[in-house]
């Protein structure tokens, strides 16, 4: 009787596992296809039924060298591709890169410096300013997009990087996460840093930022990805070739989309698009995990 009870809740913990085994499924299952996808020739990709696996990997849909000559089975690679502009693929991923690593280092410096007033700071008025940062965020950000696009039209910001990086700095949200998570720190060392004659930025730096660093670890993620997936703004205020990001070129690449002789260069993109905030996830996923526990325990 003792060895079935064991087994049938050994069968009842297992049989939790299997819708979230379902999900990962689902999830992964798109991201196997296009990591397969970017390293299929031509007639794979134009195989029906499909097949799951490669069975002739090749680097031609990043480049290939006969891409391009009118060959049926070979075209050009995405690293070829977007020949108006010096650097091609590559300069979209560098501007990427600078766009995205510059508002989330901005936006997480401009949060902490409002959480920690809004937190450890009393003035008239500060519960005013909090609620609205907290109503800021029930606005819908399709509601700004007209009179931020003539805002940045005004200061002549258009096709610059400013028009990315200046109205992406301010988040409510991560105001609101950070001060949630100061107001549990203690006053005692702010009070001793002040006696000691620290000033107010110099408590911010070397007291309050080593405390709040797994909230900003889990916020960072957040901002990292929103940033770098960021297609609509980018799409109204960047017209210029040279200044395009990634979901651009992605959406460039789309229209001109033409069955399998351009689904792997698609499928190639997207791998490289996605490469880099997997692989933060995969080096820091502990961080990112810790940080979100105990920002939620200590809110």
């Amino acid at each position: 009787m003792v060895g079935e009870n064991a087994l049938r809740a050994r069968l009842n913990r297992n049989l939790i596992y299997i819708p979230v085994v379902a999900l990962a499924l689902v999830m992964l299952l798109p991201y196997y296809w296009m990591a397969i996808g970017a390293f299929k020739p031509i007639p794979e990709l134009s195989r029906t039924p499909p097949s799951f696996f490669v069975e002739n990997p090749t680097f031609n849909n990043f480049y290939d060298e006969l891409g391009g000559k009118g060959l049926p089975e070979h075209v050009e690679g995405i690293f070829q591709r977007f020949q108006d502009t010096s650097g091609g693929f590559a300069r979209y991923y560098l501007n990427s890169i600078f766009v995205t690593v510059s508002v989330t280092i901005g936006s997480l410096i401009l949060a902490s410096l409002a959480a920690y007033i809004l937190a450890k700071h009393r003035f008239p008025g500060r519960n005013i300013f909090f609620m609205l940062f907290v109503a800021s965020m029930m606005v819908p950000w399709q509601v700004t997009i007209i009179p931020g696009f003539l805002m940045m039209k005004e200061f002549n910001w258009i096709n610059t990087f400013t028009a990315l990086i200046i109205p992406a700095l301010p988040k409510a949200f991560v105001v609101f996460f950070l001060r949630q998570y100061m107001i549990s720190l203690p006053d005692e060392l702010l009070d001793a840093a002040r006696i000691d004659g620290a000033g107010e930025f110099r408590i911010w730096w070397r007291i309050i930022l080593p405390l709040v660093r797994p909230a900003l670890t889990a916020m960072s993620i957040f901002v990292l990805l929103g940033e770098w997936n960021n297609f609509m703004w980018s799409l109204i205020v960047m017209q210029s070739s040279e200044n395009r990001t990634l979901p651009l070129a992605l959406s460039l690449l789309s229209s001109t989309f033409n069955g399998a002789n351009t689904m792997g260069v698609l499928m190639a993109a997207a791998l490289l698009v996605s490469l880099p905030t997997l692989v933060l996830f995969l080096i820091f996923q502990k961080q990112f995990i810790r940080g979100i526990a105990l920002t939620g325990i200590k809110g």
